[in-house]
C-alpha cells in the first residue's frame, strides 16, 4: 500500500474487494465528477436532470449504482463498511456534505422500503432502483424536537374508512419538493408504539411545501399536512410499527453519515498542504512555520483517530452486533473532528480561505449543519453516557 492508501486506513488494511472498490469511485470522481463540479457556480445545488443522469449512467456501468440496496431487491449490498468507504470518497467534491458524487450514486429507496410489501415496493423502491423515479425524501423530524422522535412526533393520522387523515407539519426535510413520493412517519397512539409509517405520494392533495433558509448552501422544507386522504394500503407495515421499523436504520444511518464530513475534512487537509508547501511568507514556505505544522499535525490526528471509529463501528454493524453506541460515537467524533481540520485547513489559507475562489468555505458552512443532522452531538453524548452508567450486572 502507497503512503496515502496507509494515512486512509490507519492500522490496518481495507479487505482487498473494498481497496478494489475506494479506487474505483476515486477514478470515477477524478475522471467525472470533479470536471462536472469546476463549471458549477460555487453553491450549486444538484444538477440539471439531463446532465445529472448522463453521470447516473456513467455511475450504473462501472457497478456504482443501489450500492445500499440489497443484493435481494436487485442492488450492490454493499455491507456498511463498503458504504463508509464509498460516503468518504464520494465527498470529496464541492457539493459533498449534501449531494456526494454530484448525485451520481442513486438507486437507494428509504431504507424503511425493505420491510414494506411486496406491491408497495414494485409500485414505490422498484423505480428508484431501476432509475425510472429519482429520489424518494423520509419526514420524521418536526418543529416539537428532533432528537427524540418517539417522544416529539405531533403530526397525527386518524383512520377514516379506507383512509388515513394527516394533520399536522414536519421540519428540516430534505429534497422533498423534488422527490417522486416520501416516507412521512406519524402519529396514530400514544408512546414509541403509537407511530405508523406511510407511503405520501407527489401532488397528493393538502401537501405543501415551504423552504428554510439556512446557513448552508442547501435549502431544508417544511411539510404542511392539511386534512391529508392516505390510502389504507400505503402504511408501511402495521399501525404503530413505525418506529420499530425505522429504529436500526437510524442507528445505521449514523455511522455512514459520519464518513461523509471525514472525506470533506481529508480533501480540505490535501489542499492546506499543498497550499503550505506552495506558499511563500517572510522569506520562506509557509510550511516552514512550526505553528502550521502542528495544525497540519493535529489535523492528521483527528482524521485517523475519526476514520477509524466509523470503521470499528461499521465493521461491528456488519457482524450484526449492537452498535447503538458505536455508531454515536462515530458520529459524534466524525462530525467534531471533520469540523475541527476545516477551521484549522481556513486559517491556514487566511483570507483565501474565507473566499468562494475555494470550497473551504462552503464546506466549513455545510460541516456545521452535519454536527446537528442525523442527532445533535449532544444527542449522541447522552447516548454513549447511558451506556458508561448503567448498573453493572
Amino acid at each position: 500500500m502507497s503512503a496515502d492508501d496507509a494515512r486512509v486506513t490507519g492500522a490496518w488494511e481495507l479487505p482487498e474487494e473494498l481497496v478494489l472498490l475506494r479506487d474505483t469511485v476515486r477514478r470515477f470522481m477524478t475522471a467525472h465528477v470533479h470536471p462536472i463540479e469546476s463549471t458549477l457556480a460555487h453553491d450549486a445545488i444538484g444538477l440539471p436532470r439531463e446532465q445529472l443522469l448522463e453521470l447516473q449512467s456513467k455511475a450504473r456501468e462501472l457497478g456504482l449504482w443501489a450500492l445500499q440496496t440489497p443484493e435481494e431487491f436487485g442492488g450492490a449490498g454493499l455491507s456498511v463498511l463498503g458504504q463508509v468507504v464509498v460516503a468518504e470518497e464520494a465527498a470529496k467534491c464541492r457539493m459533498g456534505a449534501f449531494f456526494p458524487a454530484l448525485g451520481a450514486f442513486g438507486g437507494n429507496p428509504p431504507n424503511v422500503m425493505f420491510k414494506a410489501s411486496d406491491e408497495q415496493f414494485a409500485k414505490y423502491a422498484q423505480p428508484i432502483i431501476d432509475g425510472t423515479m429519482t429520489k424518494a425524501y423520509t419526514a420524521i423530524t418536526e418543529a416539537s424536537g428532533g432528537s427524540d422522535p418517539a417522544r416529539a412526533i405531533q403530526l397525527r393520522a386518524v383512520r377514516d374508512g379506507d383512509a388515513y387523515v394527516l394533520n399536522g407539519s414536519k421540519m428540516w426535510i430534505s429534497h422533498a419538493p423534488g422527490a417522486d413520493w416520501g416516507i412521512v412517519y406519524a402519529r396514530t397512539g400514544e408512546g414509541r408504539n403509537g407511530i405508523s409509517c406511510f407511503i405520501v405520494e407527489k401532488d397528493t392533495p393538502g401537501v405543501s411545501f415551504s423552504r428554510i433558509d439556512v446557513m448552508a448552501s442547501f435549502a431544508p422544507y417544511e411539510l404542511h399536512f392539511a386534512d391529508v386522504r392516505i390510502p389504507v394500503d400505503q402504511l408501511v407495515g402495521e399501525e404503530g410499527q413505525g418506529f420499530a421499523l425505522a429504529s436500526d436504520f437510524l442507528v445505521y444511518g449514523r455511522i455512514t453519515y459520519a464518513a461523509g464530513p471525514i472525506g470533506i475534512a481529508q480533501a480540505a487537509l490535501d489542499l492546506a498542504c499543498q497550499w503550505a508547501k506552495d506558499r511563500e511568507v517572510f522569506g520562506g514556505k509557509l510550511a516552514d512555520k512550526q505553528g502550521i505544522q502542528w495544525m497540519l499535525v493535529d489535523s492528521e490526528v483527528d482524521l485517523r483517530a475519526a476514520r477509524l471509529l466509523v470503521y470499528q463501528a461499521a465493521w461491528n454493524a456488519d457482524l450484526g452486533r449492537n452498535v447503538r453506541v458505536d455508531a454515536s460515537i462515530a458520529k459524534l467524533n466524525g462530525t467534531e473532528a471533520a469540523y475541527r481540520v476545516l477551521d484549522r485547513c481556513m486559517q491556514i489559507h487566511g483570507a483565501l480561505g474565507l473566499s468562494t475562489e475555494l470550497p473551504l468555505e462552503r464546506w466549513f458552512r455545510d460541516l456545521r449543519v452535519k454536527r446537528l443532522g442525523e442527532g445533535a452531538t449532544e444527542v449522541q453524548r447522552e447516548v454513549v453516557a447511558r451506556q458508561l452508567l448503567r448498573p453493572k450486572r
